[in-house]
C-alpha cells in the first residue's frame, strides 16, 4: 500500500522534531512563586511540596541569583506574617515579608520582574481571603448578611491598601486572587490615586475552589479555619461563568489574565486565549506540583518527563505565561536539552 502522507517522516530525528515544533516553551515562559516569611534566618521545608520552602528576606540571595542565572525572568510573592488579626493588617504593613522582599530584590536584580499577590488569607487570623461578617466588628458588620460571611465590598478597601503597598515597595505587577468581585478596579483605583499609574494587574480572572490548593495552604498558612471558600472562588464544573468572570475583569482595567489551577482547566485557558488578546497567564499550583513530585519519589514516572509535558501541555491550551513551583528545575533542562531531548 502506498501512502501519500506519512506523518513519521518529519518525527525522525531531534532536529526535524525541533524544526516543526508547533508549541515552544522558554525559561521565560515561567514564573517562579516563593514563600516569604517574617524573621531571619528562616528556611523551612514545605513537606507537602519536595524542593519547596518558606524563606526569609536574609535567605532569598541564592534563590534569585540562580533565577537570574536561568533566565527565569519573574517571582510570584506570598506573604507568611509573624502576627495575624482578623483584618490582615500584616498585608500593607511596609515592614512586611512581602514589602521587605521586593525592596531586596529590586536591589539584588532589578532586571527581574517581581509579581505581588494581593489577597488577605495569609494575613487573616480566621484564613479567609477578606473581612469578615461578625457583631464584634461594629464597622462592618451587616446585619443583611449571615454571621460569619465573608464581606465583599469592604473587603475592597483593604485590597487595594495592600496593592498600594507592594507598587510602594517597587512591585512591577499586582496580582489580587481574592476573588472579590470589582477587586481589579478598586485596585486600579487605588494605585492610580496614588500614582502609581504604571503599575499593571495580572488579574486571578478565574479562580477555581480546587482540592488541588491543599499543599499552598500549608506553605502559605492560610487554612480557613471555619468553613471553605466555595462562597467566592469558582465551582469548577462552570466554564461559561469563567468566562464572565474574565470579562468583568478585563472591563475594570485587567492588564493581564489568569486562570488558576492549569491543569485541570485546559479547557478554560483555550477558551480564554480565543476570546482575549490580554497576556494570559496559568498557574499550575501546588497539588499538580506535589502529585508529580510523589509519583516521582515512588517510581511510577520519569519526573523530568512529565513535568515537562504538563508544562507544554499548558503553553499549548494558549497560556503565553506559567507559574509554578517547577520554574528553575524546568528552566534547567530547557537549558540542557536544546537539542531536543526534553520530551
Amino acid at each position: 500500500m502506498s501512502l501519500t502522507y506519512r506523518p513519521r517522516r518529519l518525527r525522525r530525528t531531534p532536529t526535524l522534531r525541533r524544526m516543526v515544533r508547533e508549541t515552544v516553551l522558554r525559561t521565560e515562559d515561567l514564573i517562579a512563586p516563593l514563600f516569604i516569611a517574617e524573621g531571619r534566618g528562616v528556611a523551612r521545608p514545605i513537606g507537602s511540596m519536595p524542593g519547596q520552602a518558606q524563606l526569609s528576606v536574609d535567605q532569598i540571595d541564592r534563590e534569585i541569583d540562580d533565577l537570574m542565572e536561568l533566565r527565569v525572568p519573574a517571582v510570584l510573592l506570598f506573604g507568611i506574617p509573624a502576627r495575624k488579626d482578623s483584618n490582615g493588617s500584616a498585608a500593607w504593613d511596609p515592614a512586611g515579608p512581602v514589602p521587605s522582599a521586593i525592596r531586596a530584590i529590586r536591589s539584588r536584580a532589578p532586571d527581574m520582574a517581581v509579581i505581588a499577590d494581593v489577597c488577605l488569607c495569609e494575613y487573616t487570623d480566621h484564613g479567609h481571603c477578606g473581612l469578615i461578617n461578625t457583631r464584634d466588628d461594629e464597622l462592618v458588620y451587616n446585619p443583611h448578611e449571615p454571621e460569619g460571611a465573608l464581606l465583599n465590598d469592604p473587603t475592597l478597601e483593604l485590597l487595594a491598601r495592600a496593592a498600594v503597598a507592594y507598587a510602594e515597595a517597587g512591585a512591577d505587577i499586582v496580582a489580587p486572587s481574592a476573588m472579590m468581585d470589582g477587586q481589579v478596579a478598586a485596585i486600579r483605583a487605588g494605585l492610580d490615586r496614588a500614582g502609581h499609574l504604571s503599575v499593571p494587574i495580572m488579574a486571578y480572572a478565574a479562580k477555581f475552589a480546587s482540592a488541588f490548593y491543599g499543599p499552598f495552604r500549608e506553605a502559605a498558612e492560610s487554612t480557613p479555619r471555619f468553613g471553605d471558600r466555595r462562597a467566592y472562588q469558582m465551582d469548577p464544573a462552570n466554564g461559561r461563568e469563567a468566562l464572565r468572570e474574565v470579562a468583568l475583569d478585563a472591563a475594570e482595567g485587567a492588564d493581564m489574565l489568569m486562570v488558576k489551577p492549569a491543569g485541570a482547566y485546559l479547557d478554560v485557558i483555550r477558551m480564554v486565549r480565543e476570546r482575549y488578546d490580554l497576556p494570559l497567564a496559568a498557574y499550575q499550583v501546588s497539588g499538580e506540583y506535589a502529585m508529580l513530585k510523589a509519583a516521582a519519589q515512588n517510581g511510577w514516572l520519569d519526573e523530568r518527563r512529565a513535568a515537562m509535558e504538563s508544562l507544554l501541555g499548558i503553553k499549548r491550551a494558549g497560556a503565553d505565561l506559567i507559574i509554578t513551583y517547577y520554574a528553575k528545575e524546568a528552566a534547567r533542562w530547557l537549558i540542557e536539552d536544546r537539542d531536543g531531548k526534553a520530551l
